[in-house]
């Protein structure tokens, strides 16, 4: 059975490797954040959840369709509407 990878609980990128996750205030590992959205313990974007969903969706394209098919601006868009309310830090 395949694991769903973490995701950050700011912007939901997936978190598959170590190297993208964010660092506490003492420098620990956290992996409720990447190293985008939380470094030192600290949030980079003080942002509303909208303002962010506008940073995030230049990314759109990242994000692929079970078929291989890249988003479209408008497709991430509207799916960060549905999960951002769902992450840790927007609820």
């Amino acid at each position: 059975m395949k694991q769903e990878p973490l995701l950050c609980q700011s912007c939901g990128m997936p978190l598959e490797n170590p190297e993208h996750f964010g660092t506490a205030a003492d420098g620990s590992v956290d992996t409720d954040y990447c190293i985008f959205c939380y470094r030192n313990g600290e949030f980079l974007q003080q942002c509303t959840m909208e303002e962010m969903i506008e940073l995030c969706a230049p990314f759109s394209e990242q994000i692929k369709h079970e078929d291989g098919r890249p988003y479209t601006r408008e497709e991430g868009v509207e799916l960060m509407r549905r999960l951002f309310p769902t992450l840790a830090r927007w609820r």
